[in-house]
Order: C-alpha cells, then structure tokens, then sequence
C-alpha cells in the first residue's frame, strides 16, 4: 500500500534547477491523495508563470510512479494560496541563507 510519507520522500528527489532544493522542502506541495493506487498531488510553483511547470510535473509522476503499489500518478498546479518564501523549510532556507 503506498503511504503518503512515502510520495513526500519520492518528491523530494525532484529538485528546482533555479534553486536547487526540492519540491518538498520549497513548500511547493500542497497536498497529496492515495486511493487504490491513483496518487493525486496538489503543487503549485514558484510563479504562476514558471517556465520549467512540465519538467517538474514529468519528474514528479516519474519518481511516485516508481513506488510500489501506485497505478497511476495526476498532479495539479494549483495556486490558491500563493507560494512564498515563508513556505520554504528551515532546513532550505538554511541552505538558501535566507
């Protein structure tokens, strides 16, 4: 069966190129559903505008579609609320010296 903390571990393999710290630790995932192998993953990204949005999303069905148990993999941008930097993690802010 396929854990919500295990799709939380698998997305922070996925790295913003711009930034260099996961999609996890950005505070960029919003949420995240497991029903018989279908996960569904609420993100958003940095700015509505972001020109990387379809390699994040590849790279994030790719790595939970690798878990065991998962079927099939949606993700959603999703913007509501607006992503900012007080999302981001102590552990990355430390690593951004912010």
């Amino acid at each position: 069966m396929v854990k919500k903390e295990n799709v939380m571990k698998a997305l922070k393999k996925v790295v913003d190129p711009e930034l260099g710290i996961d999609l996890v630790n950005l505070g960029l995932v919003y949420d995240v559903r497991i029903n018989n192998g279908l996960v569904e993953i609420d993100m958003t990204l940095t700015s509505p505008g972001c020109p990387i949005a379809p390699q994040i999303m590849s790279e994030s069905q790719e790595v939970v579609k690798k878990l065991k148990g998962v079927k099939k993999v949606q993700v959603e941008f999703v913007f509501d609320p607006p992503w900012t930097p007080k999302m981001i993690s102590d552990e990355a802010k430390a690593l951004l010296g912010i």
